[in-house]
């Protein structure tokens, strides 16, 4: 059983779009959804600086627009279930069927936008802790005065909060753990974005949404989904609560998920779950180079199952 996973905020690299481009139907389909939502995201993924990438209202298009590419690179394949870490669940809900390519390129320039617009009123950020014991994190956590914003399991959760809060964290971490700032312009994924959803559930209203195809998994809890407008609901409201991506990594498994191939731009989510469920195989679709290796997967994993 085959899952199509796509990354979330903080993946993107400079150039990483270069190789996708070479291809002229991809530039121009990446052309297309410049124009539509008025952003070079070709200029974004092959010459800016990480610094410009950087930028929320860049990043999230970038990184939605570049699953997408990925996607259509990788054809017409048969797979089970759909998941997006953040923002990687427009990427999600597109390739899933929920929202059309066009659609998801919209929403995502609003988010971007909006998130950051909710970030420029406080200096916030994001953190990785990585290792130490859940609990003792979570409880250091929270006691520095930050949230729990993300846990991506496999020893990893990212705090989140005031820029003040995190570099006073970092200098004393949970036991055995190390803290790593993420380069994230804002506490996303916290009460710091609340300010964006009302402007988010706006724009959702007008969108045409179906049913997921496959099953599709939500990052508030891991469950699948079978409404897609329940699966937008929880899109907008996720910008302000946190994320579980360990628990999408677990309904993975339990629903029986045995490759998982990771839309560019690719590798984080396929770390987290070599650790998670090293059971599952997994292949990062990074460039061209590695579509062989995906549609070998897709070969020897996309039977479907019930679910």
């Amino acid at each position: 059983m085959l899952a199509i996973i796509a990354p979330g905020q903080g993946s993107q690299t400079p150039g990483f779009l270069t190789p996708w481009v070479a291809q002229k139907p991809l530039a121009d389909l990446l052309a297309s959804w410049s124009e539509q939502i008025s952003l070079d995201l070709v200029h974004l993924g092959t010459v800016a600086s990480a610094e410009e990438i950087r930028l929320t209202s860049n990043a999230q298009p970038l990184i939605v627009a570049a699953g997408l590419l990925g996607a259509t690179a990788l054809g017409d394949v048969e797979f089970s279930l759909a998941a997006g870490h953040s923002v990687g669940e427009l990427t999600a809900a597109a390739i899933s069927g929920v929202i059309s390519n066009s659609d998801a390129m919209g929403l995502v320039r609003e988010r971007g936008l909006a998130m950051q617009l909710a970030a420029s009123g406080v200096q916030t950020g994001m953190s990785a802790v990585l290792g130490g014991e859940r609990g003792e994190v979570i409880a250091a956590i929270s006691a520095a005065g930050l949230i729990a914003a993300n846990e991506n399991g496999a020893g990893q959760i990212v705090a989140a909060g005031e820029l003040a809060a995190l570099d006073a964290f970092a200098k004393s971490p949970p036991a055995g753990a190390r803290v790593r700032a993420l380069a994230v312009a804002g506490a996303f994924h916290t009460h710091f974005m609340q300010s964006a959803v009302e402007r988010l559930r706006e724009h959702t209203n007008s969108l045409l949404v179906n049913d997921p195809r496959v099953a599709l998994l939500s990052n508030k809890d891991g469950e699948n989904l079978a409404s897609g407008e329940e699966f937008i609901n929880r899109i907008v409201a996720q910008v302000a609560n946190p994320v579980r991506w360990d628990l999408c990594m677990d309904a993975m498994a339990a629903l029986g998920v045995t490759a998982a191939i990771e839309l560019p731009p690719a590798g984080t989510l396929v770390g987290l779950l070599k650790r998670a469920h090293p059971e599952i195989e997994s292949v990062a679709l990074k460039t061209p180079d590695d579509l062989a290796l995906a549609r070998d997967l897709v070969l020897r994993h996309s039977s479907k199952v019930a679910l």
